[in-house]
């Protein structure tokens, strides 16, 4: 996560971890994170997190918010820079925003059950059909097991209870298989094309 690191005497190497969102600063308790320090005002700035970038807003502190030395009201940070809250400084290390997907503790079952039909018996729902397979750790499972997980956009993923990569359908797996092996099966029927003298 993003990451802020005191400059300026008394706060020198001292630490500030972002969180996705809102993090206010000042000098009031009440703050994200307090800097106890009479330059800085009871709420000085507020720094937000967003899915690709870092912005300062002052929140019309007394003695002002700067970036490289330049008065903002808001601003986008980059690393590398330098932050002033009144006279305390700080340095802009990181402005990563990754965000991790959680691990899901979910113990493992025991091997699925294979129908006469050649389908499976999901592992921990032993009534339904497996319609999941795991991209990264091969596991098999049912649509009640597949977590899901919305992202910024809209975006839905569907993940493996076991490791939290990414589910794919096993219905699409085959259709794509199918789909490559009928090209290959024509590909191969193709009249290879003599080219005669004079070509």
């Amino acid at each position: 996560m993003a990451r802020l690191v005191g400059k300026s005497d008394g706060f020198r190497n001292r630490v500030i971890e972002l969180h996705l969102g809102s993090n206010r600063l000042g000098r009031s308790p009440e703050n994200d994170f307090q800097i106890d320090h009479p330059s800085v005002s009871a709420r000085h700035c507020e720094i937000i997190l967003g899915a690709h970038e870092v912005t300062v807003v002052d929140c019309e502190s007394t003695n002002g918010t700067f970036v490289e030395g330049q008065q903002v009201q808001k601003s986008r940070l980059q690393e590398g820079q330098i932050l002033q809250l009144g006279d305390v400084e700080l340095l802009i290390e990181s402005t990563d925003t990754r965000v991790a997907i959680p691990k899901f503790d979910v113990p493992r079952s025991s091997p699925p059950v294979v129908l006469a039909d050649g389908s499976l018996l999901c592992p921990r729902h032993p009534k339904a059909k497996v319609t999941y397979q795991c991209s990264h750790c091969r596991e098999v499972m049912c649509d009640a097991c597949v977590h899901r997980l919305r992202r910024g956009g809209g975006k839905l993923l569907k993940l493996c209870p076991l490791c939290s990569h990414t589910c794919l359908p096993l219905g699409d797996r085959v259709r794509k298989k199918n789909r490559l092996l009928g090209f290959f099966q024509k590909t191969a029927k193709l009249p290879f094309i003599r080219k005669g003298k004079g070509h």
